[in-house]
């Protein structure tokens, strides 16, 4: 395919805001694109060149292509910043000179060429790397068409985005198939484990739907964690998953750690490399885990060093940083605690019931139980099936100053991207019948008035996901309870993520438009005082009183809580 008629496509799907429209253009798209041309330019359409994962950023201000554009028209810096100006978008001003200029070096590339190209530029780097970045762009725009122009400029500086998730390419993967989404629950179930999405588009195209059922762990691509259930006694816990493994739940950092080798990567919950910012992971990875290559999960969390507590999660997510990494891992060293085994030495222990994937687990690792040596320690387990014998378990653990425990069904497999019955948290705020907190995704905000003038925000909307529409619907707007520096956090973390208008995936009653746009990437975690009905926001339910109890960088905008369990949690009647 031209990248020419690929420009059409994206302007057919940024010009429209429904779902279902999104959904039949993509897969329409698709059904034109060979195996090569899918896995390119599924990342194409989200402004990337691999999976996010990967850490692959073009990293290129807007400065930088009004450089390009400038050497490649030809024009006066002065006259196109007016013009830039009056538009106010950089890919529009760039075709709107576009059309008035001729040049004779105008061809038309490939889709895949384009890709390369870009490819070779998110890559590049060294000293003048930025120079050649800027000339190879200019050369690039005189190229190209009008339309195709306007893209090409979006892509690099992250203006691409066109209001679909991952969800979106799936359902579009299915109606490319089968002309509706009956497809989606088996492309889900290897996109969890494998999430590429281009991979995941080539195979499909090469050897069919079917084959994806043979796609297993692969080291160093991250599997999408699974998710526990939630209950509020241990009675209840019980009755659901009978006699089970019980094990503290630890209030850190949850990792997931892929080891060839000598080589170890840390991934987050939300799929981030966070290798460089826990070195301590990675050496007691290296000395305690004995496995020719591996994929366990666990939870790191800091302790004081003289007295072998415990830390809050306030402190350890100071580790959580990307500078000062070695001073703060001295000051907050982490500890591991390991839970999960899924892969291992070129098998796949997901589908394996948990009591093996335990003694995998346990035979993998090796420690002196002496804390002061390990920094990879198992998680302690024990088997109950006596209500009283878990109240107990959970009083231990709330002593300890952790979360609570997490009941694991002996038979249970992982599954990835799951929240189902194979693990179930019974935590201090469900114990207490105290309102849970509340996972919630920031949408936009709007300008400040006095004391927050200087903050730029004075309040910002927080909403969930409505899994039934792919689409995040609102629950509050919220103006107090943060501190100074919370409310500097937030508009520091909303301004790498605004957007001049409402992204196509949010649903927002007019009376709660905001000033600012945040595409879907903050999420925060938020305790209210009750949920009560609403008219005024579309998710029909709205939080009381709420308050920003911490950011969750760790957690992706899919993670958030849903609209379904925030209905159960009301006790109102499904939506």
């Amino acid at each position: 395919m031209k990248f020419s008629e690929l420009a059409i496509y994206f302007d057919k799907i940024s010009s429209v805001s429904s779902r279902l429209e999104i959904t039949r253009i993509l897969a329409e798209l698709f059904n034109k694109l060979t195996p090569d041309e899918i896995e390119k330019v599924v990342y194409l359409l989200q402004g990337r060149v691999r999976p996010a994962y990967e850490g692959i950023d073009f990293g290129m201000a807007e400065r930088t292509m009004i450089k390009a554009a400038l050497s490649a028209l030809n024009i006066e810096k002065s006259f196109f910043e007016k013009e830039f100006k009056k538009i106010g978008d950089l890919g529009e001003t760039v075709e709107h000179f576009k059309k008035q200029y001729t040049s004779f070096e105008e061809r038309d590339w490939e889709a895949v060429e384009v890709y390369n190209f870009f490819y070779r530029l998110a890559t590049a780097s060294g000293s003048g790397s930025q120079d050649v970045k800027v000339s190879l762009l200019a050369q690039l725009i005189r190229q190209l068409d009008a339309l195709s122009s306007r893209f090409l400029v979006r892509l690099p500086t992250g203006d691409i985005r066109m209001g679909f998730s991952d969800m979106t390419v799936l359902d579009a993967y299915s109606w490319m198939l089968k002309g509706d989404k009956s497809l989606r629950p088996m492309i889900e179930k290897a996109y969890h484990v494998r999430p590429e999405l281009g991979y995941i588009g080539r195979v499909i195209k090469e050897k069919g739907v079917e084959s994806l059922d043979k796609i297993g762990p692969t080291v160093f691509t991250p599997i999408i964690m699974m998710r526990a259930e939630r209950l509020s006694s241990a009675d209840e816990i019980l009755k659901q998953i009978g006699t089970c493994l019980v094990e503290p739940k630890f209030d850190g950092f949850r990792l997931q750690i892929h080891k060839k080798g000598n080589e170890v990567r840390l991934f987050s919950r939300s799929l981030e490399d966070v290798t460089y910012m826990y070195p301590d992971i990675v050496e007691g990875a290296k000395k305690q885990i004995q496995s020719r290559e591996i994929i366990i999960e666990g939870e790191a969390i800091g302790y004081n060093v003289k007295t072998g507590e415990f830390l809050p999660f306030q402190e350890t997510v100071q580790r959580k940083r990307k500078y000062e990494i070695e001073k703060m891992a001295k000051e907050i060293p982490l500890r591991l605690f390991s839970f999960e085994l899924l892969f291992k030495n070129g098998v796949n222990f997901l589908a394996k019931p948990f009591v093996e994937r335990r003694k995998a687990l346990e035979e993998s690792i090796t420690t002196t139980r002496d804390l002061s040596k390990d920094t990879i320690v198992i998680a302690d387990q024990e088997e109950v099936s006596q209500t009283e014998k878990l109240e107990k378990l959970f009083d231990e653990a709330v002593e300890k100053g952790l979360e609570g425990v997490l009941a694991k069904k002996i038979t249970g497999i992982y599954k990835p991207g799951a929240r189902e019955w194979n693990w179930i948290k019974y935590k201090r705020s469900y114990s207490a019948k105290i309102q849970d907190t509340i996972d919630c995704l920031v949408m936009g905000y709007d300008f400040g008035k006095g004391k927050r003038t200087v903050f730029g925000i004075g309040a910002f909307l927080v909403g969930v996901l409505d899994e039934k529409g792919d689409k995040f619907v609102t629950i509050a707007k919220i103006g107090t309870g943060l501190t100074d520096e919370e409310w500097k956090q937030l508009q520091v973390k909303s301004q790498k993520s605004k957007v001049k208008n409402k992204p196509n995936n949010y649903s927002v009653n007019k009376m709660m438009k905001c000033d600012v746009w945040v595409v879907p990437s903050i999420v925060v975690e938020i305790r209210a005082d009750e949920i009560t009905k609403s008219p005024v926001h579309t998710a029909g339910l709205a939080l009381r009183f709420p308050r920003l109890e911490r950011f969750r960088d760790d957690k992706k905008p899919e993670d958030a809580t849903n609209l379904k369990e925030l209905t159960k949690m009301s006790g109102f009647s499904a939506y």
